[in-house]
């Protein structure tokens, strides 16, 4: 995410290093390079013009202190500016009504029934709301039936009607079946087009008019680029929606439609989309995102993630049986799920303040775990809690089962033994204890 853009950002405020003071030449300079660097992220001349002018403004104004070097100073105006460019301050859903209905619109292919599905699964697990998914495509029923599987999947109920063709008809009567079955929000999934046109445009803004949504979100593919910025507008000129959603911010993109859209349609962006799995959905917070883009990375969300996924009650029995030297194998395979569920193991390390940069060039496969869950799967269930009854010939059993070698098992088993002994002489630090230990035998295990 950004990768271009924080490199040739950071190339611009080389030009600082080793500068007494700053000066207009100086500043001029490094602006230059830092407005080449947003116009080839995508970003439109005129707002990365007014961003540098801003940023000129206020560099010239300050004063440097002797602890400040004037690079630092510049990285942070650039920083406190990237976030006024994307909002400033995070936005919240409005979920006061009951039912509170949020209109989901954008063009085809954009990701809006992926979304539509992660944000009921998000509103569901994080804010304790019982949704109602709507299957309002009637034009392709591969979204119905995709807004079927992921509803069946996260556990929420999709209210749809094959034999209806009208969309505001549908929308109409799946809120008056919330309100009788006690359903706090609607999450209406409306049809896409390709492009732009008068049928499509005036059939969502019927939908809009019948069910008066109290959030109405356009989702936008990010890797668009400055296309999607120009539907933003397209569909706000239209709709007046409430906030926007970008999908795909994970991919090979330069990420400009995310500096852009707050300044061109002066809606906020509330979510972001990072990678396929109903859990990969991130509230949009401008100052989070602009620590990432100039390689701060992002150790609140990184924490955040980690509080959703980490029990306090099962913690604390995990501390209990490292303490008794009782850890074992089954309580290993349930540490490498609950990081599994944090998302993208190179997105999560990105967030870790220097390390996005260092990962650029490394390819961390997503299944990282997947050799050693093999091997763990392939134990009994006794073997599982007791390590010491794989003997020899068990631990042929487990290397044919899992398609690896003695070596791997035997490496695992080594590793997991020393480390295991490691945690019990320092019970004390607790889980930080079991996420060093799946760390270091990652480093040391390749499959």
């Amino acid at each position: 995410m950004f990768d271009n853009l924080s490199d040739k950002l950071e190339k611009s405020f080389k030009l600082l290093k080793g500068q007494g003071r700053i000066t207009e030449i100086n500043v001029a300079e490094t602006l230059k390079e830092v407005r080449k660097a947003l116009l080839d992220a995508d970003v439109s001349y005129k707002v990365a013009k007014t961003f540098t002018q801003t940023v000129k403004e206020k560099a010239m104004g300050e004063d440097v202190l002797t602890a400040v070097s004037p690079s630092q100073l510049m990285i942070k105006i650039v920083h406190d500016e990237l976030a006024a460019l994307m909002g400033g301050e995070q936005e919240d859903l409005d979920l006061q009504s009951n039912p509170s209905v949020i209109l989901i619109a954008g063009l085809q292919g954009s990701g809006k029934t992926t979304f539509s599905a992660k944000l009921a699964n998000f509103l569901k697990n994080k804010k304790g709301k019982k949704p109602l998914l709507v299957a309002g495509d009637v034009y392709r029923p591969a979204a119905i039936n995709q807004l079927m599987t992921l509803g069946e999947q996260i556990g929420v109920e999709v209210f749809h009607q094959d034999d209806n063709k009208n969309p505001v008809d549908i929308a109409d009567k799946a809120v008056k079946h919330a309100k009788e079955n006690g359903f706090n929000v609607v999450i209406v999934d409306t049809a896409g087009r390709l492009a732009v046109d008068e049928v499509m445009m005036k059939e969502i803004k019927a939908v809009h008019s019948k069910v008066k949504p109290q959030e109405t979100l356009f989702v936008v593919d990010s890797m668009t680029g400055q296309d999607a910025v120009n539907t933003a507008k397209a569909f706000n000129d239209l709709l007046d929606y409430t906030g926007v959603v970008l999908t795909k911010l994970d991919g090979d993109t330069r990420g400009g439609a995310a500096l852009t859209i707050r300044q061109v349609v002066d809606k906020p962006i509330k979510f972001i989309g990072i990678g396929e799995k109903m859990e990969a959905l991130d509230i949009f917070y401008p100052s989070r995102m602009a620590d990432r883009i100039l390689g701060m990375g992002d150790v609140v969300s990184l924490v955040e993630r980690a509080q959703e996924q980490f029990d306090v009650e099962e913690s604390r029995k995990l501390q209990k049986k490292i303490a008794k030297n009782q850890f074992n194998f089954n309580d290993f395979l349930k540490q490498i799920g609950q990081i599994k569920k944090m998302g993208n193991v190179k997105d999560l390390m990105g967030m870790i303040p220097g390390m996005g940069k260092a990962l650029k060039d490394v390819d961390i496969d997503d299944d990282a775990f997947k050799g050693i869950e093999a091997i763990i799967k392939s134990m009994t269930n006794a073997e599982r809690e007791n390590p010491k009854l794989i003997n020899g010939s068990r631990r042929q059993r487990i290397a044919t089962g899992s398609g690896s070698t003695i070596q791997d098992v035997n490496n695992l088993i080594k590793q997991f033994d020393s480390t295991r002994k490691m945690m019990k002489m320092m019970s004390g630090a607790g889980m930080k204890n079991s996420a060093r230990m799946m760390q270091s035998m990652k480093s040391k295990m390749k499959f």
